[in-house]
Order: structure tokens, then C-alpha cells, then sequence
């Protein structure tokens, strides 16, 4: 991956801490919301897709792009979870999250917690480090995805 403009980068990274603070007032529709949490998903899909591609052994290990991607999941890891508030029930999205919320919300911080680790191992620029904490990230996403994502 190659950023062609780090100062975006940097603007975008500030902007998208801040959205976690906001972000449930915006929703006006439950169908933003869904479309919220789906995106922001999707774009930890893509960059963990990419370390996996890594640690499959189907792309050279570049520390500085590991590095990068790492640390998008870990910004974006924060933002899907307030798209699951109240009476926004839909997508992909099992009906019993809004019954077991503390169940999901130990889930979601499960996983919170290993796109961070995923980072600091990206960032000692050791791939069995990273490989490391690639499979406790996707493990946390999966533990998630059998329990509260309809297939």
C-alpha cells in the first residue's frame, strides 16, 4: 500500500478519532447506521486483507506498509461499535446483539484490544510477531462474526 499524501492521511486519522464521539447523535435513520458500521467493517476488511496476504506468504513483508495498515485497523477498530445503538437493528446484524449487549460489547472490545496489539507487534517490524497478533485480530473478529453476524 502507498500513501500518496501522508498530510491526508494524517487529517483523515485526526478526523476519524473524533467521529466516535459523535456519531450516535448523527444517525437519523437506523439504515446511516447500518451503513456506518458496514463501512467502517469493510474497510478493516480490505486493510486486514492485506496483512493476510503477508503472512500467507502471498505478498513480500514490507515492515512500513504492515506498519500502516496495522494502524488504520487499529484507528478504525473504535468506530463501528456506536453504530449498534438503540433501534438500529438490520444488516448483517443478528437480532441478539440488542439482547446480550454486554456479551457484544466484550466482544467488541476483544477486539479493540488485539487491532492494538496487532499494531505495536507491526510496528517492531518483527513478521512472527505480527503473525502473532494477525491471528488473535482475526480470531477476535471471528469469536465475533459466529456469534452476532448472520452468514
Amino acid at each position: 500500500m502507498r500513501i500518496q499524501n501522508p498530510v491526508r492521511l494524517a487529517i483523515a486519522s485526526c478526523l476519524l478519532t473524533l467521529i466516535p464521539l459523535s456519531v450516535t447523535a448523527q444517525f437519523a435513520k437506523k439504515e446511516d447506521a447500518i451503513k456506518y458500521r458496514q463501512s467502517a467493517f469493510a474497510l478493516m476488511s480490505a486493510h486486514m486483507g492485506r496483512i493476510g496476504a503477508v503472512v500467507k506468504g502471498e505478498a513480500p513483508f514490507n515492515a512500513a506498509d504492515v506498519q500502516k495498515n496495522a494502524a488504520i485497523i487499529a484507528t478504525l477498530s473504535e468506530l463501528p461499535w456506536p453504530g449498534f445503538g438503540a433501534n438500529t437493528e438490520g444488516g448483517k446484524a443478528k437480532p441478539v446483539i440488542w439482547k446480550e449487549t454486554a456479551k457484544f460489547n466484550g466482544h467488541s472490545d476483544k477486539f479493540i484490544k488485539a487491532a492494538a496489539d496487532l499494531n505495536a507487534a507491526a510496528k517492531t517490524g518483527n513478521l512472527d510477531q505480527v503473525k502473532k497478533a494477525f491471528g488473535a485480530t482475526g480470531q477476535a473478529c471471528k469469536a465475533c462474526h459466529d456469534d452476532y453476524r448472520d452468514k
